[in-house]
């Protein structure tokens, strides 16, 4: 015997039968194989269901969003009254500042953003996002006013710290929010609130996700809002394509 090793099986690599998924390129690039290989996502190892906030709204009623639409089922829809007593009324859905209800199902480009991070996997119909399972929360931002910013990521904020003060028996399991949109600009150093919410999101178990500018600048020289917050918890998001 010159040479002995182990006998490796071989499986295939975890694709999705989703008839689109063949020209989504940016999976190739962010090696979603390889990922999906270890996880495709719905819950954790010690089985808390992983929701993502969405910082926009987001139509959720799509054929291919639907079973990943996160809902509140500590509310009771339309009763006008706060069922699971964390400071909002009827937020079924995910919640708007904006309006004070759940008014959130809406939007073409919040919908795109969805399917991108978590269009159903291996369900036989269009696309499939990075995650085939999770629990997508959307809450609408209105506009880039500070004040509706801050607005905004206080409702997953709430949830998640409900989700750990109960051991998750209320609350949801947020663990990372999302936010393609901004600021072109704009001055981390004029935005203290703003920065410092990435910095409380953090501490409650929330990373973030922010889609840079669309030019082709350094953030960090020109700025931007939220991308260039100085936040460990902030992951700032630049533009590729099919060549990478």
């Amino acid at each position: 015997v010159q040479l002995a090793q182990n006998n490796h099986i071989i499986t295939e690599r975890n694709t999705p039968d989703d008839p689109q998924f063949g020209s989504q390129w940016w999976h190739q690039n962010i090696q979603s194989e390889a990922a999906w290989d270890v996880t495709t996502g719905g819950v954790t190892a010690t089985g808390d269901t992983i929701v993502v906030a969405i910082i926009e709204q987001a139509s959720l009623t799509h054929p291919d969003l639907a079973a990943n639409a996160w809902i509140n089922h500590g509310e009771i829809p339309g009763n006008g009254v706060d069922d699971d007593g964390n400071g909002y009324v009827d937020d079924v859905r995910g919640w708007n500042p904006s309006t004070q209800n759940d008014a959130v199902y809406n939007g073409s480009h919040g919908t795109q953003v969805a399917g991108m991070i978590g269009a159903a996997g291996n369900n036989g119909n269009q696309v499939v996002g990075a995650n085939w399972h999770v629990k997508m929360m959307p809450v609408h931002y209105q506009n880039t006013l500070e004040s509706n910013v801050l607005a905004s990521y206080t409702y997953p904020l709430v949830m998640r710290r409900l989700y750990n003060s109960t051991g998750g028996n209320q609350g949801a399991f947020v663990v990372v929010t999302n936010a393609s949109w901004g600021v072109d600009g704009g001055q981390p150093s004029q935005a203290p609130l703003w920065c410092a919410m990435y910095d409380t999101l953090g501490t409650a178990g929330v990373l973030n996700c922010g889609s840079t500018t669309n030019n082709n600048v350094d953030v960090d020289v020109v700025g931007d809002l939220p991308t260039a917050c100085p936040s460990d918890y902030m992951i700032s998001v630049t533009a590729t394509n099919s060549n990478d």
